[in-house]
């Protein structure tokens, strides 16, 4: 059996707060095989997108190991980072904000090719640049235009460029559709999933939208306050989600069946404090299934079916 393109181990980030620490990202464990989709869901300031910063060092892991292709990457200096992001490259979730605004398609494609001047070996760039914007569905005439001149589908889609333009084999895709409309949205996903299938990439999907996740992911993992709660095979976890967190963001999905309408879970209680939590489920509080050992001792992701993992003291 070969082994997984990344696996994390024990991975933790905290942050310091006038309060105490504040853990974004707490113990989380999984691994993703080569030419797969990792799906990573939650509610907004569930540590989703602090988890994505830290596998690529935008963000450095306070605990824990980053292990990419068996190698240790947790802590690297600059110039393994500098390799190590030629490898790993991320797609933000607001097209807008993370290019320069002075900077026109070309240039901002460049860019990545310059920093990493022994790349292209002989290459010309301009062909180059003509390559990578025609594989992300960008017109030749687009090449000299700013940010502010597109709409949000072609600035996603420069964003998707860059990450492409070293030739990476692994890319962090936070929330990358979230800012789009609708039918922007769909033309995005499938360009991410032709690239996948072409290139044979390994993607970590951030998102909060299960109904999106569902179509490019091949397994999902369900964070809460910093913790995987849940993690199984994209189709099992629609039709049986074990966690009642789970079970309540399926719930929440808009459904267009007006004969059957979804019966919806609503989460009642107070949220659980990230700064220095107490020992016990973060879920507890919201839970209609607590009991006191909720409350007290801390649930360990197990797997309870092969290959689907619960943290849960209710699951069996």
């Amino acid at each position: 059996m070969s082994e997984p393109m990344l696996e994390i181990k024990g991975l933790k980030k905290y942050f310091k707060t006038p309060r105490g620490l504040l853990h974004a990202v707490d113990d989380v464990n999984f691994a993703i095989d080569a030419g797969k989709t990792l799906g990573i869901v939650g509610e907004s300031g569930c540590g989703k997108s602090t988890l994505g910063r830290v596998i690529v060092q935008l963000l450095e892991a306070t605990d824990g190991q980053i292990l990419f292709e068996g190698k240790d990457v947790t802590h690297l200096n600059r110039k393994e980072l500098k390799q190590y992001r030629r490898n790993m490259q991320m797609i933000f979730q607001d097209p807008f904000s993370s290019l320069n605004p002075r900077m026109t398609v070309s240039e901002a494609i460049r860019e990545p090719l310059i920093n990493h001047r022994d790349f292209l070996a002989g290459r010309k760039m301009d062909d180059y640049v003509a390559e990578i914007m025609d594989t992300v569905g960008l017109a030749p005439r687009l090449v000299n235009s700013y940010p502010h001149e597109l709409d949000g589908g072609r600035r996603q889609r420069i964003g998707i460029a860059r990450a492409l333009a070293l030739n990476p084999k692994f890319i962090v895709c936070d929330e990358p559709v979230s800012a789009l409309d609708v039918s922007i949205q769909a033309q995005i996903l499938n360009l991410m999933m032709d690239l996948r299938d072409e290139k044979g990439l390994t993607y970590i999907f951030i998102t909060h939208d299960l109904s999106v996740v569902k179509h490019i992911a091949d397994d999902i993992a369900v964070m809460y306050l910093g913790v995987l709660v849940e993690k199984c095979a994209s189709k099992k976890i629609f039709v049986n989600p074990l966690h009642p967190y789970t079970q309540a963001l399926l719930s929440a999905i808009p459904s267009i069946n007006i004969d059957h309408p979804a019966k919806r879970i609503p989460l009642k209680g107070e949220i659980t404090s990230p700064i220095n939590p107490k020992p016990g489920c973060r879920f507890a509080p919201r839970c209609m299934y607590a009991k006191e050992k909720c409350f007290s001792v801390n649930p360990v992701l197990r797997e309870v079916e092969p290959g689907h993992f619960v943290a849960c003291h209710k699951v069996k």
